[in-house]
């Protein structure tokens, strides 16, 4: 931990030098200092022989490289107490994803996504511009969802360009992979496994592409974002990674933060347990001033066919400022209403159970949360969340979910329908 939180306060000073200069000499140095990194890294080549199959040249790469298509169609309902229309929205994300074979251990993924409505577009997709309607934040328009060179070598992996990241169970970092423009990221990526399955892994990201582009003021957050893990696997039922990220935004300033933390998975007794914690504090030029805490418990007990869950989780608050998670997958976290997308200024804490279960081939799950603050002993509100998934085949899946928000002292009433299907050609 000490090693990791040396090397992102060596980067916290290289990227402070950068704002003393201008954007473009910014991304020079950074990518120096990234190059610099990967040159170290290159001596474990070495030593590592490639493992996959690989094309004889770059135009065979290209020639036998792989295409996907996957649509995704679908329907939401909201009705939200305070907003007298109701949101009906109709819409289909169509992704073309290509990504060649390997040449010299080098590959290249190009991904592209298109939202269209089907119908009409009663509801907020906050670039519409119709703030009558409770918000479905699912502009339309088309967008490089991903492209990336790649290099994969026994343990060693390097990104570079915009690419999908994905950490842990996505609570502070993920994909927002919900909504139908998913969340990627601008930078480079390395990581190496070592034969114990230790692995380090470290990504600089300069722009984060947002769910509410691919146009307007709301599609970018560009910073020096610094992600640094370390995975370490006890053994084969307990598992130990650690985490510091440094977010340093250009323009949302208030949303800069560092946070150092430890996750844990283990299984004891045939239960499943999850242990998470995390200490935040302002960083960068925020002009926030506070330091508070994360903590998140939870154990899954399996019997028969279903499972069955306990859970808490808290985000702290100091100063009137809650622990903020600005790159998560949200809509996985308190509830799919989308309640609490931004911590409030006196804290969350989230108590819930969960049922889940097969029945005739049908996932089904039913949650139930309660909310409450950290500061001033705030009732905020409950929520009810259902699922029911279903697997035609393996190139069909059908989804229904339903939630409903019940307020006490946050926000209004909030009911949600989901009806989606997933197709991969």
């Amino acid at each position: 931990m000490i090693l990791i939180k040396k090397t992102i306060q060596q980067g916290r000073i290289v990227a402070l030098k950068h704002q003393q200069t201008h954007s473009g000499e910014k991304m020079k140095k950074a990518m120096f200092t990234l190059t610099k990194l990967a040159m170290a890294l290159s001596g474990i080549l070495v030593m590592q022989t490639a493992t996959a199959e690989q094309a004889s040249t770059v135009m065979d790469a290209v020639a036998d490289g792989q295409v996907k298509v996957n649509m995704r169609y679908r329907y939401e309902f909201v009705d939200q107490d305070g907003i007298d229309k109701n949101a009906n929205a109709s819409t289909l994300r169509t992704r073309l994803t290509y990504n060649t074979q390997a040449y010299q251990n080098f590959s290249l993924i190009a991904e592209v996504d298109n939202v269209s409505y089907i119908g009409n577009d009663n509801f907020n997709s906050t670039a519409n511009g119709k703030g009558e309607y409770p918000v479905v934040a699912d502009p339309k328009g088309t967008d490089v969802n991903q492209i990336a060179l790649k290099y994969r070598n026994a343990g060693l992996s390097a990104d570079l360009g915009r690419q999908r990241i994905v950490q842990d169970g996505q609570r502070f970092v993920g994909g927002v992979a919900w909504r139908q423009n998913e969340q990627t990221f601008d930078g480079v990526r390395l990581a190496y496994e070592f034969n114990n399955k230790m692995k380090l892994d470290y990504a600089y990201i300069h722009n984060v592409n947002r769910i509410f582009g691919p146009e307007g003021a709301k599609a970018d957050l560009k910073g020096d974002i610094h992600l640094v893990h370390g995975f370490l696997p006890i053994n084969e039922n307990h598992k130990i990674t650690t985490f510091l990220y440094e977010m340093d935004f250009r323009d949302a300033l208030a949303l800069s933060n560092q946070t150092l933390g430890v996750d844990y998975n283990g299984v004891i007794a045939g239960i499943k347990l999850h242990a998470s914690y995390a200490t935040q504090t302002d960083t960068g030029d925020s002009p926030l001033d506070y330091s508070t805490n994360y903590l998140a418990l939870d154990a899954t007990y399996k019997l028969s066919k279903m499972a069955f869950t306990a859970g808490f989780e808290s985000l702290g608050s100091d100063n009137s400022v809650g622990f903020q998670t600005p790159l998560a997958t949200l809509h996985k976290f308190q509830g799919f209403a989308d309640k609490f997308l931004s911590t409030p200024k006196n804290g969350i804490n989230d108590l819930y159970v969960k049922v889940a279960g097969k029945v005739s081939g049908v996932a089904l799950s039913a949650t139930y949360h309660i909310f409450d603050s950290v500061e001033q002993s705030i009732d905020y509100g409950s929520e009810l969340d259902l699922t029911a998934k279903y697997k035609f085949n393996k190139r069909v899946l059908g989804l229904l979910k339903y939630a409903h928000y019940s307020a006490d002292e946050h926000a209004s009433d909030t009911s949600k329908v989901w009806a989606m299907l997933n197709v991969n050609f």
